[in-house]
């Protein structure tokens, strides 16, 4: 399994490579007349010295990449950054590109579930531009069709899982789900990183019925443990009063002992019965 999936990520990076090959235009391909517009560029920048020189260099930060288009086309070299980057005036023309993690939440999506539940999900996606000429040159809003395709695959996905597993399965829906957006968004240069599924809304009355049956088993498993309780005890009386019949001192002893336990609580008048053995002794001497 490591082997196939290190082979699927090799073949993604190939194909990405070709496609950004393929964007990039060399200088040749401008042509006879694109070459006459850029030595004249080249001309009226250096006449302009030393005032041209603010306008064609251009500073790109630490996390951000520049995408510079020559007459329309993307220059050899992909993307330029971080630091300084050098441009002519009139004929080129650049785009900055963020390459940091971005985060979006998916708002609550109502989802019909495989048992035919409605269900209210929403969840949270992480992801970042992994080639900046792709994400540029291939569609033309990166960040709003990432967000729009994480809405549909989040209802496909559901879609295919009763309620209980969407309950009890969250990890393996957000893998899916971040597998199957991966996969999609590979032709624009992104790379989803992570998605969480935040919330399962569950109807009022869906909830009033789950609360039901939870509460009907916690009251199931009560008078279970009570009645095995009750049988345990019954147990160790029938053993107590076993020891007790053999040795009748025993249940006299038990007698005071009751006796000093209540006497040591209140203060009260206590009628005690007195065995009848206790009583034989002196009706003997009469």
């Amino acid at each position: 399994m490591e082997e196939d999936g290190k082979e699927t990520i090799s073949a993604r990076a190939c194909k990405r490579q070709e496609r950004q090959a393929a964007l990039e235009s060399s200088d040749a391909d401008i042509g006879l007349c694109g070459w006459i517009i850029v030595g004249f560029s080249l001309l009226l920048m250096v006449v302009t010295l030393p005032i041209s020189i603010w306008m064609c260099i251009k500073i790109v930060k630490e996390y951000e990449r520049a995408i510079i288009f020559r007459l329309g086309r993307i220059l050899r070299g992909g993307a330029k950054g971080p630091g300084l980057f050098f441009i002519l005036p009139c004929t080129d023309s650049f785009i900055n590109v963020d390459m940091r993690t971005i985060t979006f939440d998916i708002p609550p999506q109502e989802v019909l579930t495989k048992d035919s539940v409605t269900v209210s999900v929403d969840g949270v996606v992480y992801y970042r531009v992994q080639n900046a000429t792709l994400a540029v040159a291939n569609i033309t809003n990166a960040d709003a069709a990432t967000r729009l395709l994480a809405q549909t695959t989040l209802r496909n996905v559901l879609g295919t899982k009763n309620l209980a597993q969407i309950l009890s399965d969250r990890e393996e829906i957000a893998h899916n789900m971040q597998s199957t957006l991966d996969d999609a968004t590979d032709d624009w240069g992104i790379k989803v990183e992570r998605v969480e599924i935040k919330d399962v809304k569950l109807p009022q009355q869906l909830q009033r019925a789950m609360a039901a049956e939870a509460e009907a088993s916690r009251e199931a498993r009560a008078k279970v443990i009570a009645a095995e309780g009750e049988v345990n005890a019954s147990r160790a009386l029938k053993e107590a009063s076993l020891v007790i019949a053999e040795s009748p001192s025993g249940l006299q002893l038990r007698y005071l002992q009751t006796l000093n336990t209540i006497a040591a609580e209140k203060n009260s008048t206590i009628i005690f019965p007195l065995p009848m053995d206790l009583m034989q002794a002196f009706m003997k001497r009469e």
